[in-house]
């Protein structure tokens, strides 16, 4: 098991106990049998982007602080210059930079994402709406029962409270996903 998922189960663990939010609590919150987010906790299994969304929105905290242990400190703006973000590894063949980690009071997050091509894409649900703009390679895009192909250049904007991913076609693809929460 990751250190790095041991240390954000950790975080998430102990402000759900300064907060004295129980854990069925939080398991409602996210839409998920106690077990399951017992599970998170524990860290015996991996927690979704989706998921640490909607837990750092429950314990009123940023992202961030989840991933890192820091709270963002920029008011004004955030610069991250190239290969600068907070890696994100949190599904096989997915990497994820979060592009905005230190900007205090987001209502949005942008990622860049680099997935390596799979067979079927893991559907996910989350608040908010999301947008993906493909940089580079192919990906497939799943929205409910639709999959569509889109090539560099191509975008979408979806209501992500629909089962959604997203795949790449022949080769490693990158795109940049916003979400707002």
């Amino acid at each position: 098991m990751p250190d790095e998922l041991i240390q954000i189960a950790n975080r998430i663990k102990e402000l759900r106990e300064i907060l004295d939010i129980s854990i069925e609590d939080m398991a409602q919150s996210l839409g998920l049998p106690v077990a399951d987010y017992t599970a998170y906790e524990d860290a015996s299994k991996d927690i979704p982007i989706s998921a640490l969304y909607t837990i750092a929105s429950k314990l009123g905290v940023e992202m961030t602080e989840l991933l890192t242990g820091e709270a963002p400190r920029m008011a004004t703006h955030s610069l991250v210059r190239d290969g600068e973000g907070i890696s994100i590894d949190r599904y096989p063949g997915y990497r994820f930079w979060d592009l905005s980690y230190n900007f205090q009071h987001r209502v949005m997050e942008p990622l860049l994402v680099k997935i390596d091509p799979s067979d079927t894409p893991s559907l996910v649900t989350h608040n908010g709406q999301e947008f993906n703009y493909v940089l580079e390679g192919r990906i497939e895009v799943t929205v409910g029962s639709r999959t569509m192909l889109l090539s560099a250049g191509d975008c979408i904007y979806f209501d992500p409270t629909i089962p959604h991913g997203q795949r790449a076609v022949d080769a490693p693809a990158t795109f940049l996903t916003v979400i707002h929460a």
